[in-house]
């Protein structure tokens, strides 16, 4: 395969939201450049981007994709995100190792909340942007609604650089701003046609070009001032200079399904958006803790970043890998430096969708993916010689939570492998086992994506699990203290079983058991009290209303009686449990309720809405704050048994721009009224 130089290279992010048309628009890219000689349909599942089984059945992009392509001697690695907000780990995978994000929209749908979030975490990451607004051939397709949207939304830096000339509500032609020239499509190709007049619409978008070129340098902005034009070559400089910048988002258009046009788009990827030699390069942390700038340079020593992984009970691991300096060959040595540890590199694999092809080397500037690594997504890869630690990726943290029950006896062990499996390729996954409860609880980012893990869970490793909402680790504490008898006493023929024990049960501060002993003249000889505890911590694992651990429990020894003959640990144990027993239900034993901490982001709109749904859910809302964006965040305290569909509230309550973290924060004692509901639910899952 043919090696590319950084300066001939563009690694570029294809975000947006779901639906938008990313993987068509990279197939027809594909299918432009040569890459393809059919033009895969998403609806058929023959793209090049969704190969995944999940992906074919759902019709949607569920995994980052590389697409590489070459167009005019330049090599674009195309990173296919997916667009579903289930699936935002591959949209954070693929904008951490792009060098610029294309996102894309519909001329239909205009201006989605997942394209915003796109925008804002390119920004975020400081990260150069365009757009493209596709399917400008569906009906009631209205670019100039769309780009007015645009700048309303993101301001001055939106820079229309090809618009369609519209009759009748359908694209007539393109018109490339740059050029000055007008083109139609027919099956792909491209046809020049008369310039249309646009009227003041033209003069207002070349003057907005050229405004916007000014401002990226004083020389031209004096040009600009003394009312010269702009040559070409200035006018690229310019573009390509706030591009870099951030000072200016180009926005193209076409249709990726009747190929119109992409050649303009391409011709612009190549000469306005900046070339990996330009952004690869990195700041990082050098062992001494200072900052350490990591250049774009083949010829220094190898610097690498681990930006997705593919676990595969099959094939193994396959790291998918960023270069930002030096050359990478399967004999080059490389230390981890999250583990610490040298890495061993498999083979080079140059990656087109589910089609690869072996490689020799992989320069800086480039993209490919090394097997057999153990190195993780976010670890960065480097010489012996120059140990320096990038920045790692900010990824959605998993917010829906779901217990995990294998569909078949003895099936335990493998859904834990197999999740330790998933979880190396999905950071957005989280999967514990609740000490309480017992039950293998999976967190992602939604159904859907549950979904799909439990789906690889089978196709991958054969487990197959069914999904029940967690069961809420409720606990039992008393409000009142009591003084109580246990005694057990038993003869059978030969020895006997005799213990008396006399304790007091009192509320206290502490989630274990608190035991004392304040015997008084032998009544319970000292080696037996180690047996009265421990028939206590046995009994404490249980409570009397439904059967929940109890906590804030201080159990003090204050009598009873022996027998010199018959006495001996079990009885004294078995007399601590009667005591136990019959105490805890004299002591006002209530149920303790998981409290949660709450943040959740939400459009101003529906701070109220919002709010009026917390209180539904018995929350407290301790305070708002205004974050900009439109955004407010709210805190509050909520109970953990009320928020299990909270995600999806969520989702619909903001069209998919809210989001919330909620951590669990303290025991409460639960309303009276409720009690009844959570014991008889506690009763009948015993049943089962």
């Amino acid at each position: 395969m043919k090696q590319y130089d950084a300066g001939s290279i563009r690694n570029i992010a294809v975000v947006g939201h779901g639906g938008s048309g990313k993987t068509s628009l990279v197939e027809a890219l594909l299918y432009r450049t040569g890459g393809t000689d059919r033009l895969g349909k998403v609806t058929e599942g023959t793209t090049t981007s969704d190969y995944d089984p999940e992906e074919v059945r759902r019709k949607a992009s569920l995994n980052l994709s590389i697409v590489p392509i070459e167009y005019s001697g330049v090599k674009i690695n195309l990173l296919d995100a997916p667009g579903l907000f289930d699936f935002a780990l591959g949209q954070s995978e693929a904008i951490r190792a792009a060098g610029s994000v294309l996102i894309v929209m519909s001329g239909k749908s205009g201006l989605t909340v997942g394209a915003q979030k796109a925008y804002q975490e390119a920004a975020k990451l400081k990260k150069p942007r365009a757009i493209f607004v596709g399917k400008m051939d569906s009906d009631h397709a209205d670019f100039y609604k769309v780009l007015e949207d645009l700048k309303r939304q993101f301001g001055a830096s939106i820079c229309p650089l090809v618009v369609p000339y519209v009759e009748n509500h359908k694209v007539q032609c393109y018109i490339d701003l740059l050029g000055m020239k007008a083109y139609t499509y027919e099956g792909g190709s491209r046809k020049e046609v008369v310039l249309p007049d646009l009227g003041h619409r033209m003069e207002g978008l070349v003057s907005a070009i050229s405004e916007a070129v000014a401002e990226t340098d004083e020389e031209l902005m004096d040009k600009y001032f003394s009312g010269e034009e702009f040559t070409m070559l200035e006018l690229i400089r310019g573009i390509h200079k706030g591009i870099f910048d951030g000072t200016i988002t180009p926005v193209f258009c076409g249709s990726a399904q009747n190929q119109e046009g992409l050649t303009l788009l391409l011709g612009s990827m190549v000469s306005l958006l900046p070339s990996a030699e330009e952004v690869a390069k990195e700041t990082g942390i050098g062992p001494d803790g200072a900052e350490v700038e990591v250049a774009c340079d083949p010829n220094g020593s190898a610097v690498a970043y681990v930006f997705k992984t593919i676990a595969d009970p099959f094939v193994g691991k396959l790291s998918y890998v960023k270069a930002v300096a030096g050359t990478i060959t399967p004999s080059t040595e490389l230390i981890n430096m999250t583990t610490g540890q040298p890495e061993k590199i498999g083979k080079l694999i140059s990656i087109k969708g589910k089609k690869q092809e072996d490689l020799k080397e992989l320069a800086a500037g480039d993209i490919c993916a090394i097997s057999k690594l153990s190195a993780n997504t976010g670890d960065t890869l480097c010489a012996p010689g120059r140990k320096v630690t990038l920045a790692g990726t900010e990824f959605p943290r998993p917010c829906h939570a779901m217990a995990l029950k294998a569909a078949a006896k003895g099936d335990e062990s493998k859904i834990s492998q197999g999740i330790t499996r998933l979880l190396e390729e999905d950071p957005t996954l989280s999967f514990t086992i609740n000490n309480e409860t017992h039950e293998q609880v999976l967190s992602g980012l939604g159904e859907q994506h549950l979904d799909v893990t439990i789906a690889k869970l089978k196709a991958k490793f054969g487990v197959e699990v069914k999904l029940d909402p967690p069961t809420v680790a409720y606990r039992e504490t008393i409000r009142k203290k009591v003084k109580v008898q246990g005694k057990h006493k038993k003869q059978s023929g030969g020895h006997g079983q005799y213990g008396d024990v006399w304790i007091e049960f009192e509320p206290c501060e502490s989630d274990e058991l608190v035991f004392e002993e304040n015997v008084f003249g032998g009544s319970v000889p000292r080696n037996f009290f180690p047996a009265v505890e421990k028939g206590l911590q046995d009994c404490v694992k249980k409570g009397v209303l439904a059967g929940y651990p109890v906590v804030g429990l201080k159990a003090t020894l204050v009598d009873g009686s022996y027998h010199p003959v018959d006495s001996s640990e079990m009885a004294f144990k078995t007399a601590a449990s009667l005591a136990y027993k019959a105490g805890l239900p004299q002591a006002g034993p209530v149920i303790l309720e998981p409290i949660g901490s709450l943040n959740v982001l939400v459009p101003d709109g529906t701070t109220g809405d919002m709010m009026g749904e917390l209180n539904k859910r018995r929350g407290r809302v301790l305070g708002m704050n205004a974050l900009g964006y439109g955004m407010t965040e709210i805190v509050a305290e909520v109970p953990m048994s009320e928020m299990q569909d909270f995600t999806t509230l969520v989702r619909q309550m903001t069209q998919g721009s809210g989001s919330f973290t909620l951590e669990f924060a303290r025991y409460e004692q639960l309303p009276a009224q409720l009690e009844a509901g959570v014991i008889a639910a506690a009763k009948a899952k015993a049943e089962e």
